[in-house]
């Protein structure tokens, strides 16, 4: 990648609205930009004070150099380098949110000598120049995409540099490690011994404890940013899409009396007290010589196998006479997940009839809720239940949460290495293999950070980021 040139990109989110934002960033930007703005008082760009915005005309000389065309008028923020986004020179030009203006404006400033920016470029720049570490870098990308308060506090932690903070201090405890290590290599014909192999080996399980409480967390984390897959399964016409609807607020899934309406998944999120749930809506179970409807039912059972949690709905009213027979097929795919028995349409029940049915799924050891989807009754007895069940505590300032597989499997593998320096250590093996499987896992933590990275780590990083970002 060009880091000598200068890039653009409208920055704001695609389409129309009030108000639109281009960015300008490289050594070039303020003489490209002084080349297509003018300011209400004259001055130009490189002779602004920085962190300042001057308001003024974007214009284009189309017909000659002293004949400009006038493209709108704009405010125009200066920052200077090193003290921007990017560390670079940085010019932001708010214009109006129409496209063709957007578009004009870049191809003004193309036409002047800098080039639309990559996906991810200007963070890139930003980690490239030290702004950031890799992982504050792609928490740039979770802070965006958060939908729930968890996943933006979880983002922001990140940003701010709390897990770059932990990982740094485990890399400086192993480098003491190394080096007290090494050093014994360079003196291994007088039998020196400089580190107190008992410390070291506590030491090593201190860092493991560490490095394994933060591959730990990312379940929760990947259930935070991504949502908890909750699976509605249970035989036709049990209630499950208007259940779906309830808990969605809208009219997502057809409803109707015809058995087999839903035949594919239907799925959305819902955020419930800061915690995202995806609720996902299944075919029905039963025999059926239908072969699209068996097709669906087959993604049914696929789904089962997906969620965290499966609701299993029940007609409270018409329990059917299949129930040992489903209850076999939902129990042997959801195995150990975590699942709520619902009892659906209870205000046509009696008390007595409750009872009965009660008795009747005795033997199923899950949680049960009676329940009208139809009339909203004991929804938010679910939607607690839902919470309790899906493990997760509140998320404060300070916890550090991993919510990125890449972070997790670096983790996963720097815990081996260790694993191996403590094993070592018991066994004693001699100080070089020691100090090379230390040394490995400095590496694994340092890619998660970015000390350590390759054009192929950067590239599958940056290219999920959208152009301006």
């Amino acid at each position: 990648m060009e880091y000598n040139s200068t890039v653009c990109a409208v920055s704001t989110p695609a389409g129309t609205g009030g108000i639109a934002m281009i960015r300008v960033s490289g050594e070039n930007a303020f003489n490209i930009c002084d080349r297509i703005f003018i300011a209400v008082n004259g001055t130009k760009i490189t002779d602004f004070k920085p962190n300042t915005v001057h308001f003024g005309k974007i214009v284009t000389s189309e017909i000659n150099e002293n004949d400009f065309k006038l493209i709108d008028e704009v405010l125009v923020s200066v920052f200077r380098a090193p003290h921007s986004f990017t560390g670079e020179d940085t010019v932001e030009i708010s214009c109006h949110g129409s496209i063709f203006i957007q578009q004009k404006i870049l191809q003004t400033l193309i036409a002047q000598g800098a080039r639309l920016a990559r996906p991810g470029e200007f963070t890139q720049r930003a980690f490239m120049n030290g702004k950031m570490d890799l992982s504050q870098a792609e928490a740039v990308a979770d802070l965006i995409a958060s939908t729930s308060a968890a996943a933006h506090l979880m983002a922001l932690n990140q940003m701010r540099g709390g897990f770059s903070g932990e990982l740094s201090e485990l890399r400086r405890q192993l480098l003491d490690f190394v080096s007290l290590i090494e050093l014994e290599l360079d003196f291994s014909e007088e039998d020196v011994e400089f580190a107190d192999r008992k410390k070291l080996k506590d030491l090593s399980k201190h860092i493991e404890t560490k490095i394994s409480q933060l591959a730990d967390s990312f379940q929760t984390g990947n259930a935070l940013k991504n949502g908890i897959p909750v699976a509605l399964v249970g035989e036709t016409n049990v209630g499950k899409s208007t259940l779906l609807n309830l808990l969605l607020n809208e009219e997502k899934a057809i409803v109707s009396d015809i058995h087999g309406t839903t035949r594919d998944v239907i799925e959305d999120c819902v955020n419930i007290q800061g915690i995202t749930f995806r609720f996902i809506d299944t075919a029905g179970i039963r025999k059926t010589s239908d072969t699209v409807e068996n097709l669906g039912i087959e993604r049914t059972f696929q789904q089962i196998e997906k969620a965290s949690i499966v609701l299993w709905i029940v007609d409270g009213v018409n329990v059917s006479e299949r129930i040992e027979w489903l209850s076999e097929k939902i129990f042997k795919c959801a195995k150990d997940r975590k699942m709520i028995l619902i009892f659906n349409k209870i205000d046509k029940l009696s008390d007595g009839e409750l009872k009965i049915l009660e008795q009747l799924f005795l033997p199923f050891k899950c949680e049960k809720i009676k329940i009208s989807a139809k009339y909203r009754l004991n929804t938010e007895m679910l939607q607690e239940a839902l919470l309790k069940l899906s493990g997760i505590k509140q998320i404060s300032e300070n916890d550090i949460v991993v919510t990125n597989i890449r972070h997790y499997e670096a983790l996963k593998n720097a815990e081996t290495a260790i694993s191996r320096v403590i094993a070592g250590l018991s066994g004693n093996l001699s100080g070089d293999l020691l100090a090379q499987d230390v040394r490995e896992c400095m590496h694994y933590l340092g890619e998660i950070t970015g000390e350590i990275s390759t054009d192929e780590i950067l590239g599958n990083i940056f290219k999920k980021f959208c152009i301006g970002k």
